[in-house]
C-alpha cells in the first residue's frame, strides 16, 4: 500500500479522527509525515467538520511537541554534551533563547520540521509555558487557515492547497520574519 492508499483508507475511516491524533502527535517529535496529509482530505470529505479536525491536529500537536520538548530536556542533553564543547552549546542556548517565541512559532506554522524545535526547545531549556503557548498559536494557525480554506472554498480549493500551500506559508512566514525584524530594529532607535 503506497502513501496515497493509505491516506485514502484512513479519510474513509470510522477512526479517522484516532489517525488525524497519532499522525498530529508523532509528526511533533519523531514522524515525518505532517498531520496536514490527513487534515486535509478529512476536510475535504467533509467541510462542516474541518475545524474539528483542525482542533484535533492542533491539540495533538502540541502534545507531541511537548512529548518532544521533555525528550529533548532528558534524554538530549547527555548525548548532545558528549558532541558540542559547552561554550559553543552556550552560545546557541542564548540566541536559542533570545528568539524563543518566534522561533517555535514560525517552526509551528511553516513547513519548517516542527520536531527539531521541540527537541531543541527543551534541550535549551526554553521557558515551557511560552514554549506551549508558541506552539499552539503556531500550530493552530497553521490548521485552522486549512480548515478556513476548506471551509469557505470547499473542493474548489483542493488544487490550490495541493499546489500552493506550503509556498503561501513559506511567503507568509519570510513576510513575518521581515516584519518582526523590521519592529525590532524601529523599537530599537527609538530608545
Amino acid at each position: 500500500m503506497n502513501l496515497g492508499e493509505f491516506i485514502n483508507s484512513v479519510t474513509n475511516s470510522q477512526l479517522a479522527p484516532v489517525f488525524l491524533f497519532i499522525i498530529a502527535f508523532t509528526e511533533s517529535s519523531f514522524f515525518p509525515i505532517p498531520p496536514d496529509t490527513i487534515q486535509i482530505p478529512l476536510s475535504l470529505v467533509n467541510p462542516k467538520l474541518s475545524f474539528i479536525y483542525a482542533t484535533i491536529s492542533t491539540v495533538s500537536s502540541v502534545l507531541g511537541g511537548v512529548f518532544g520538548y521533555f525528550v529533548g530536556n532528558k534524554g538530549g542533553k547527555p548525548i548532545v554534551n558528549r558532541i558540542i564543547p559547552d561554550e559553543k552549546l552556550y552560545k546557541v542556548k542564548l540566541l536559542y533563547q533570545k528568539y524563543d517565541v518566534w522561533a517555535i512559532f514560525i517552526a509551528g506554522f511553516s513547513p519548517i520540521p516542527y520536531k527539531i524545535f521541540t527537541l531543541s526547545a527543551g534541550l535549551f531549556d526554553l521557558n515551557f509555558k511560552r514554549f506551549v503557548i508558541a506552539s499552539f498559536i503556531g500550530r493552530g494557525s497553521r490548521f485552522f487557515l486549512v480548515a478556513t480554506l476548506i471551509f469557505i472554498f470547499g473542493d474548489a480549493i483542493k488544487n490550490f492547497l495541493d499546489k500552493y500551500l506550503e509556498l503561501a506559508i513559506i511567503g507568509f512566514t519570510i513576510l513575518l520574519i521581515v516584519g518582526f525584524f523590521a519592529i525590532n530594529k524601529f523599537l530599537q532607535k527609538k530608545a
